[in-house]
């Protein structure tokens, strides 16, 4: 197990059982996105250009989606398991906004 700085044990993330797919996903986004700026130097069509941008914010969506399903599986329900009552319901409500406000980003 990794440690910090500190010689604390690294946290556990949600996505840490899939973080391996999840670099491979982001991998290929970022290759899509070389090929789109070879487009744009290469002087391609706009359309085609825009279709292969269309690609890529789907592409982010889907890592976008499955890492807030990840938090809410994890995080969320890690935070229910807390326990001290008084501190599992901070917890929650903390875990809660985090997602809330992290489907706000996505859906602006």
């Amino acid at each position: 197990m990794e440690s910090t700085a500190e010689g604390q044990p690294a946290p556990v993330h949600g996505y840490t059982s899939n973080k391996s797919a999840y670099l491979l996903r982001l991998k290929r986004i970022e290759g899509q996105v070389r090929g789109i700026a070879r487009m744009v130097e290469d002087d391609k069509y706009c359309i085609d250009i825009l279709t292969q941008v269309s690609a890529v914010t789907k592409a982010l969506h889907a890592v976008s989606l499955g890492l807030l399903e990840e938090h809410i599986g994890h995080c969320v329900v890690g935070a229910a398991s807390e326990p001290d009552p008084d501190r599992r319901s901070e917890e929650i409500d903390l875990k809660v906004k985090e997602a809330a406000d992290a489907i706000g980003r996505l859906l602006r």
